[in-house]
């Protein structure tokens, strides 16, 4: 029998170290570090953290910032090693969670297209023939041979999401994706977020938006201070969630 469950995260705890001293240079940093001296701060981001995404979800999480929603994508995403428990991830994963983290800002557009493309795991002669594609749905033709640095941080985003979209992945992961470009790319990009769904993409999402999430989500998990706070149908985390944030407004 075929495991409906696309993501599994079992008592996921993620545990940073913060350097407690301020070292005016890094040569007093090593000193100390070799004397044995160097002491930190533990910070958890992650305390505890359990969920499951069955196929075909719109998972979406939320929470302050600070929350621990963005170090638990990259958990399951594989940036990050948990310092306690585990994940599994079954199928073939998108992470759109830093766009453009492996774009080159001195290349061109086009030249980066098969940059990121090839990071993602796409061959040359793939993207060349997605290339059209690609480029049409990011509406950057024009400025396809201008060095990306001269790009604002929306056009960026446009051409990563547009590459990572091109492809049918298994389980595709976002961050914040949405907030960029105006209110029509956004359109565009959920209609493109749907359409993979159709075509059995299951989708976790990270939003600011609670009305997006209500709006795209069937299932949420509501994060604070690193732990999970609630989990459960769309409509009932978002309202809690809502009632919160506004007596949290009504107090201040």
């Amino acid at each position: 029998m075929e495991n409906s469950k696309m993501i599994e995260v079992n008592h996921v705890s993620m545990r940073f170290n913060l350097s407690k001293e301020k070292h005016e240079s890094l040569k007093e940093y090593l000193l100390a570090a070799v004397k044995g001296k160097l002491q930190f701060d533990e910070f958890y981001a992650l305390r505890d953290v359990s969920l499951e995404v069955e196929k075909g979800d719109f998972y979406g999480l939320v929470g302050l910032n600070g929350s621990g929603k963005s170090t638990l994508l990259k958990v399951i995403a594989g940036v990050y090693k948990p310092s306690a428990g585990s994940v599994t991830v079954r199928g073939s994963i998108a992470p759109l969670i830093e766009l453009g983290a492996g774009f080159d800002m001195d290349l061109t557009a086009r030249e980066n297209i098969y940059l990121n493309g090839t990071v993602l795991g796409l061959t040359p002669r793939y993207i060349s023939e997605k290339f059209d594609e690609i480029v049409d749905f990011s509406e950057l033709r024009d400025f396809l041979d201008v060095p990306l640095k001269n790009y604002s941080s929306g056009m960026v985003s446009r051409i990563a999401f547009a590459i990572a979209t091109i492809t049918k992945p298994d389980v595709l992961i976002a961050d914040e994706i949405l907030s960029v470009g105006d209110f029509l790319f956004q359109e565009k990009c959920e209609k493109r977020m749907k359409e993979l769904m159709a075509g059995g993409t299951t989708v976790l999402l990270v939003s600011h938006s609670i009305e997006q999430v209500e709006r795209m989500c069937n299932k949420v998990t509501w994060l604070e201070r690193g732990r999970v706070r609630m989990a459960g149908d769309v409509r009932t985390v978002c309202e809690a969630y809502k009632a919160l944030d506004q007596g949290t407004e009504a107090g201040t």
